[in-house]
């Protein structure tokens, strides 16, 4: 069975940090490009920042380039988001998902499989 587990989401003031954690298991892990994608209330899903699958390639938004970095532990089978000088507007709940595709990553295009989803809540 393919799971995606996010973790490490919680309550956090402005100019706080978040390390969120993806672990996965079902699928070869190594041949997958992995995304974070976030969906605040009201608003769509969005993409964040991906991985490529030897963690070599990395993307970020400009929304948090800068701010958030993800790194990939490929003998562990997770992916990290590290997140900091969070804001308010970075609340919304994150997702990641994988995706078959070697070298390179996109936040755009359709992914295989997906989390169920860790809340951000960043406070003023």
């Amino acid at each position: 069975e393919v799971q995606l587990v996010e973790s490490g989401g919680g309550l956090v003031q402005a100019g706080g940090s978040l390390r969120l954690s993806c672990a996965a298991s079902g699928f070869t892990f190594d041949d997958y490009a992995i995304g974070w994608f976030r969906q605040a209330p009201g608003k769509e899903r969005e993409g964040v920042s991906c991985i490529g699958n030897s963690g070599g390639r990395t993307y970020y938004t400009d929304d948090v380039k800068g701010r958030f970095t993800i790194s990939r532990d490929n003998a562990k089978n997770t992916v990290y988001l590290q997140m900091n000088s969070l804001k308010p507007e970075d609340t919304a709940v994150y997702y990641c998902a994988a995706v078959r595709r070697y070298y390179t990553c996109s936040v755009t295009g359709s992914y295989a499989y997906w989390g169920q989803g860790t809340q951000v809540t960043v406070s003023s």
